[in-house]
This record gives structure tokens, C-alpha cells and sequence, in this order.
């Protein structure tokens, strides 16, 4: 059991909000916008959607 992350680019702000709130940094800023980095450590525990103002994150369970 895993988790597929996804970042929608063309919503992303580029805030970081995703970056600080991760647990097992899964995402990082890449050209101002989050970027998947280590999809394999996500947890599924949705931290990163709360706080995505611009619902630029989905994570489904595979």
C-alpha cells in the first residue's frame, strides 16, 4: 500500500505551505512551485491539502 501524490502546477502558488507542514518532506520548491521529491515517504495523513489554499495537492491511496 502507497500513496500517489500529485501537484497540480498551473494552481500551484509556490507558497511552501506544503514544504513546512510535511512530516517526511515529500515535497520541495522547484522553479516556485512544489514539486514532488519522495513520493515513496508520503504517509497519507493529508497535511499538505489542508493547507493548500489553491487545492493544487490530491493524494489518492494505490
Amino acid at each position: 500500500m502507497g500513496w500517489n501524490v500529485t501537484v497540480d502546477h498551473d494552481k500551484c502558488t509556490g507558497d511552501g505551505e506544503c514544504v513546512d507542514v510535511c512530516p517526511v518532506e515529500v515535497y520541495e520548491l522547484q522553479d516556485g512551485k512544489a514539486a514532488v521529491v519522495n513520493e515513496e515517504e508520503c504517509l497519507g495523513c493529508e497535511s499538505c491539502v489542508e493547507v493548500c489554499e489553491s487545492d493544487a495537492i490530491t493524494i489518492e491511496e494505490v
